[in-house]
């Protein structure tokens, strides 16, 4: 006789702690909760979700590790912070008022062209810098001008020392007596203010170094978005498929690798003047190599996995199981890389800018203001300003990306 054949009182009382079945009984329902049984159908506790908001779980652990590293955090926050500002260059630094009430009338000069003759003059194009311009709003209005009231291209001419002039601060009120007497003045602080100083054709440093970070950052992002693209459908491809097609591909990456990219730019700019959209595209020519090897070996490495078989068996095609079962695997490389992909890119066009290969004469840009720097030693508000401030944007990426690196780092995502 085992403990299920004997009565109740002979059950062993290890039997009884653990609450056995007795024969042909039906399992217990339990209440959901744990509680007490009941009898009827089983109920199905509720599903757990998966994921709170928009975020899986693995993603929220990835968003705290980036957050858990404070130096890139605040890196990646100070950097989105600076850009965001600068796409309103226009509103921060210009030689347009942003809001004009004149007669009545509202105008926005920033957005729109007015013809002088909207001001009782005859030019094409008003200078609103100019003393009867300015007299003539201040009678029958009142204009609203930026902080700095000097656009990355406004001519100076009323410096109260010879180009490249100091730093406003820097001056005493017997360098400004000249200019701010013409202006009806007497010390420096009845002049405009420039707080980084002028370049060597009279130009706001200021306002160029905000221009200029501007379209640093545009050109690193669109070149590094772009690459990043093309990169990761090349190494998809050779990943996947391997053989002769993967073959082929390293044989023509090896090749057109190892192009010289600055002899090429400097042969193009003979024949073409280089602007932003050329040196785009032309860097994009080239730099979607950077990418294709991680891409490349994610795909080769699981390429066998069961669960690629198991698609493949049930008849799903060479681009879902591409694109929905591999590319999140090789997304995780692609995004580790990326803010360092947008690093390089910068400095390439800072390069070229020094080098005198890059954007046109005359555009703001943080190598042409490092190379003035270097050609006038005696100004040193030139060449200290623009090495503070690539210094500054490329070392917050930096920081930024091994943030971004730890955030995705297996050993940190799982632990």
């Amino acid at each position: 006789m085992n403990e299920y054949t004997r009565p109740d009182s002979a059950r062993s009382p290890e039997a009884t702690a653990l609450g056995a079945p007795m024969p042909g009984a039906q399992p217990p329902v339990l209440r959901p909760g744990g509680e007490e049984p009941l009898d009827g159908p089983p109920v199905e506790p509720p599903a757990a979700t998966a994921r709170h908001g928009f975020l899986s779980p693995l993603n929220r652990r990835r968003l705290r590790n980036f957050r858990g590293n404070r130096l890139g955090y605040w890196s990646f926050l100070i950097f989105a912070a600076l850009f965001v500002v600068s796409l309103f260059a226009e509103l921060i630094a210009n030689d347009r008022p942003i809001l004009v009430s004149y007669k009545g009338a509202w105008l926005t000069p920033v957005f729109v062209d007015y013809p002088e003759e909207r001001f009782g003059g005859f030019l094409a194009q008003t200078d609103y810098r100019s003393p009867e311009i300015a007299r003539e709003i201040a009678e029958n209005g009142w204009a609203l001008w930026p902080p700095i009231p000097f656009s990355y291209n406004t001519i100076n001419t009323d410096l109260p020392t010879p180009s490249p002039s100091p730093p406003t601060w820097m001056l005493t009120d017997q360098q400004c007596k000249a200019a701010a007497e013409a202006r009806g003045g007497s010390t420096c602080r009845d002049l405009p203010w420039h707080w980084l100083g002028t370049d060597n054709t009279t130009r706001d440093v200021l306002a160029r170094v905000i221009y200029g970070f501007r379209i640093s950052v545009l050109f690193g992002l669109i070149l590094a978005a772009v690459s990043s693209v093309i990169g990761v459908i090349a190494g998809a491809v050779q990943g996947y498929f391997g053989g002769w097609v993967d073959l082929s591909f390293q044989r023509f990456i090896e090749i057109w690798g190892g192009i010289p990219t600055l002899y090429l730019i400097i042969i193009i700019s003979a024949f073409i003047a280089p602007g932003f959209f050329v040196l785009l595209g032309i860097m994009l020519l080239f730099s979607w190599v950077a990418l294709v090897s991680v891409v490349r070996a994610e795909f080769l490495r699981a390429r066998n996995f069961e669960y690629v078989r198991a698609a493949r068996a049930l008849g799903l095609s060479n681009l879902r199981i591409m694109t929905v079962h591999l590319l999140p695997n090789a997304m995780v490389a692609t995004l580790t890389f990326l803010p360092f992909i947008l690093n390089g890119s910068i400095t390439t066009l800072t390069s070229l800018d020094f080098l005198g290969f890059g954007l046109p004469p005359g555009s703001p840009s943080l190598g042409e203001l490092l190379a003035q720097g270097k050609d006038n030693l005696n100004a040193l508000w030139l060449g200290l300003t623009a090495f503070f401030v690539i210094a500054a944007m490329l070392s917050l990426l930096v920081f930024a990306g091994e943030a971004v690196r730890d955030a995705f780092d297996p050993r940190k995502t799982f632990s």
